[in-house]
């Protein structure tokens, strides 16, 4: 069985990281059923409209009527050490809009992906290819990437940092060759999903990736 997934995210360049990353995690549950899944993930663009209610339900309409999606990946970052206030004013109020649209008409299997604090903290999950991807040999400490990464209240100002500290020593033209902008693709691509794991609100994100799959009866 072919599933499509559509996704939505904040902005661009959360694309390049979260594709490949939410297509791992939906190929990992699809393990967990029985026959075989087929994964693929769509980027959806929708209009945006006045609100992110509004954005969802463009994003469900148009994942359905161009690709047929059963299930919509929804990203909003936290911004705050918690995703509760995400949840509150966001998810929940685009989930209860989208009860009462037409079910021939709507994706209504909404999966929250809602990193704390931000994407890039998701980034710093794997923190060896994380440095082999900035190409250095400094220590997580000289980078001052210690620690859990949902814990950093400005995890895409650490990235730069440990960028130009990591490339420091460099030719200068070497140096300045790498941007952020350039790590979401190939960080997405290539790190590994068990470091993922161990940030809570990817456990999350993965559950409730599940609990989408068991709404399509493919798990138990």
């Amino acid at each position: 069985m072919q599933i499509f997934v559509g996704i939505i995210a904040e902005g661009p360049t959360d694309y390049n990281f979260l594709e490949p990353v939410v297509t791992n995690a939906f190929i990992d549950v699809a393990f967990e059923c029985s026959g075989q899944i087929d994964i693929e993930v769509k980027k959806i663009e929708a209009h945006k409209g006045d609100s992110f209610v509004e954005y969802v339900l463009n994003a469900a309409k148009k994942g359905w009527e161009e690709y047929g999606i059963l299930i919509l990946v929804v990203h909003a970052d936290a911004d705050s050490p918690s995703s509760n206030n995400t949840y509150t004013h966001k998810i929940h109020p685009a989930r209860e809009r989208l009860e009462y649209q037409d079910e021939h008409s709507f994706c209504k299997n909404v999966v929250p992906l809602i990193p704390v604090q931000e994407t890039e903290s998701w980034m710093l999950a794997d923190k060896d290819f994380f440095r082999r991807t900035i190409n250095t040999r400094k220590t997580d400490t000289e980078l001052n990437i210690v620690g859990n990464p949902e814990n950093f209240t400005d995890p895409k100002s650490r990235i730069k940092e440990a960028i130009r500290i990591g490339r420091a020593e460099m030719p200068r033209k070497i140096r300045e060759s790498m941007d952020i902008s350039d790590l979401y693709a190939p960080i997405g691509q290539g790190m590994r999903l068990d470091q993922l794991e161990t940030l809570e609100s990817f456990q999350d994100f993965k559950s409730r990736i599940r609990e989408s799959v068991r709404q399509l009866g493919l798990l138990n």
